[in-house]
């Protein structure tokens, strides 16, 4: 039997129409444009700015579960465990449906700084590779891939880590009694609120683990997303879109697994704040690490690794399909 998903975006390939034609072969002024140095060397960037931004806008409620999944039962090895569906009942009960768009102006913006900066240095280099490499007569591995994508992947998350800290404080204020809520109405609000109160630097709290998030899942979604788009060409003959949606399947899970530990502790990291004893509960990353694993067990690690997985997979899925249709329609 045929999978259904590889007739749809056949079918989908197989149609004519005016956005299967790249936009330089439409118009002389656009493809003028866009032939501009400056331009090909921006395009990166932008439409990848685009596609996480387009992403982000359709998994923020599996994002906002997500992060509550991992603050449940802090501290204790017989904390709750909660499951996805009990979790979002409990969201709208608290408040209203639209409350798991909460943060969604933070994620949106972060998107707009991390993953313009991801897509865009991981291509950059992947070119500046691709051309040294053709000079010497050799073919890009796996391996190069792997550098480009970790590189990336930190570079941008050390840019885009006080958008990512303004996300997690606005998803979990639900959780504090009503006395204690921040009630942050946009991520300007919460970044001006947290840098009055806390001082700029607390914008880049938990910086460690998320630049370090950042290079394992970007090692997992773009080296492996890279290196199964490219042996996929080579071992099948399945139309470009498939080749994507498969290969994009692959990088999804691969970033979810390497980066879930490093996403807990950022979580819990960003999340914290001072006690009555004026102290954090962690006082950074190994902390983090080491108290986890000893108050909550090893695998409270990979807690909610289903939610995680099915907020990344899609995620980088969509990121990647439409990053790579944008490159298409500006080559």
């Amino acid at each position: 039997m045929s999978n259904p998903t590889s007739k749809a975006i056949d079918a989908v390939d197989s149609g004519p129409s005016v956005l299967s034609t790249p936009l330089s072969e439409r118009s002389q002024t656009v493809r003028s444009f866009i032939e501009q140095p400056y331009t090909r060397a921006a395009l990166p960037f932008i439409n990848g700015g685009l596609s996480g931004m387009v992403a982000t806008g359709a998994i923020q409620p599996i994002d906002m579960v997500k992060v509550r999944i991992q603050l449940a039962g802090e501290g204790g090895k017989t904390g709750p465990k909660p499951s996805p569906l009990a979790v979002t009942r409990d969201i709208i009960a608290r408040g209203k449906i639209t409350d798991l768009y909460t943060g969604l102006s933070a994620g949106l913006l972060r998107q707009a700084v991390y993953t313009t900066a991801r897509l865009g240095f991981f291509q950059t280099f992947l070119d500046s590779i691709k051309v040294r490499s053709e000079a010497k007569g050799q073919a890009i591995g796996f391996k190069e891939r792997a550098v480009a994508g970790v590189a990336a992947g930190g570079i941008a998350a050390l840019i885009g880590n006080p958008a990512d800290l303004a996300l997690i404080r606005m998803q979990s204020d639900g959780l504090k009694p009503l006395a204690a809520r921040a009630n942050y109405s946009s991520v300007v609000d919460a970044l001006t609120r947290i840098a009055k109160a806390e001082g700029i630097g607390a914008l880049w709290a938990g910086a460690t683990p998320t630049v370090v998030r950042a290079m394992a899942l970007n090692f997992g979604q773009l080296a492996f997303f890279s290196e199964a788009k490219s042996q996929l060409k080579a071992r099948t003959q399945w139309r470009d879109r498939t080749q994507t949606f498969v290969a994009s399947a692959f990088g999804g899970f691969f970033a979810s697994f390497f980066s879930l530990p490093f996403d807990f502790v950022k979580t819990r990291l960003q999340k914290q704040s001072k006690g009555p004893d004026g102290r954090l509960p962690y006082s950074g990353m190994a902390d983090c690490f080491r108290k986890v694993a000893k108050d909550e067990g090893l695998m409270r690690f990979y807690r909610g690794f289903g939610t995680y997985y099915v907020r990344i997979a899609p995620h980088a899925m969509v990121t990647l399909i439409v990053a790579e249709y944008l490159g298409f329609l500006t080559s």
